[in-house]
């Protein structure tokens, strides 16, 4: 994400109280994460219900495949079952990097429109494809296109920051934190960032 797209969210964010301490107490950790959006759903779904290590493991040897460790459409509809057996990917997680690669291929899913398209325009483009969910398009969303208002209310540490935030009893549903975040548009996703922060902060911090 942009500097001044931060920046901008930050003295927005500022007039939050709550929000404020927060940004004064915690720094963002750098996320690198794929620009390409066919690299950047390939890596989500082999992500899929793994420990970071272990998919980071499976993804490696997976793009090992690809010339210059690139996937592409086309190559991976030209894979085997074995190839895929191979490298740790599963039966099912083969069945939806297939389909993903068909929907680039057949024009189902066309990275180009994105631009004009509205973000919930774009999550019921991605959630035609099998094994992609609202939360992987919301990730998608966050860290490949770079959208500035995504509040990814699906994710557990998301609730767990909202909760840790606003004291709540227990874990908020998706409208309460709808509610509670109004303030925070249209930069709900460097607020979803600083969330994640909370959660991970240590104890002593707060």
């Amino acid at each position: 994400m942009k500097k001044e797209v931060v920046d901008a969210a930050h003295k927005h964010l500022k007039k939050d109280p709550r929000m404020k301490r927060v940004l004064a107490m915690l720094a963002l950790e750098k996320r690198e994460r794929p620009t390409d959006p066919f690299e950047a759903l390939v890596r989500s779904i082999i992500y899929q219900q793994l420990s970071g290590k272990a998919a980071g493991t499976i993804l490696g040897r997976f793009l090992e495949y690809f010339p210059k460790r690139k996937p592409t459409p086309k190559a991976i509809l030209k894979l085997k079952d074995a190839q895929f057996r191979a490298v740790g990917i599963s039966g099912q997680k083969m069945e939806y990097l297939r389909d993903l690669a068909k929907r680039f291929t057949d024009g189902t899913v066309v990275p180009k429109k994105f631009p004009k398209m509205t973000d919930e325009e774009i999550r019921e483009h991605l959630i035609a494809v099998k094994g992609i969910g609202r939360w992987t398009a919301d990730m998608f969303l966050m860290f490949t296109l770079h959208r500035p208002d995504v509040l990814p209310t699906g994710d557990l540490g998301i609730q767990k920051g909202f909760q840790r935030l606003f004291g709540l009893k227990k874990l908020p549903g998706a409208k309460k934190m709808e509610t509670l975040a109004k303030p925070w548009a249209p930069h709900r996703t460097v607020a979803s960032l600083y969330l994640w922060r909370i959660v991970d902060a240590e104890e002593s911090d707060w």
